[in-house]
């Protein structure tokens, strides 16, 4: 099960720290999982954001790359998204997604809206 956490509301400029954590799996099969963030705005298709590969590689989308962190702690299962410098066009529902061989979970997001 993937279990989003951390979002809110937060001013444009600020931060925020999401948490993705997977339970019911072992420390192994969640070290090999490719664990990633995606977004989606109202009206728009869900989007890429972060990723931390099984090799311990992170990519990020051009949007957020130099604002948003992406790191795990395999021994809790978890998966944090530091997101700074927040903008207007942050705000959205962020999703959590576990790839493991076949296997491709997703949790039910975390809402993060950014004021100005």
């Amino acid at each position: 099960q993937v279990v989003e956490s951390g979002g809110g509301l937060a001013q444009a400029g600020g931060s925020l720290r999401l948490s993705c954590t997977v339970s019911e799996t072992t420390y192994a099969t969640f070290r090999l999982s490719a664990i990633g963030w995606y977004r989606q705005a109202p009206g728009k298709q869900r989007e890429f954001v972060a990723e931390s590969s099984r090799a311990g590689d992170t990519n990020y989308a051009d949007s957020v790359k130099g604002r948003f962190i992406i790191s795990r702690d395999n021994a809790k299962n978890t998966v944090y998204l530091q997101m700074n410098t927040l903008k207007n066009e942050d705000t959205a529902v962020y999703y959590c997604n576990q790839k493991f061989g076949t296997w491709d979970y997703w949790g039910q997001g975390t809402q993060v809206t950014v004021s100005s």
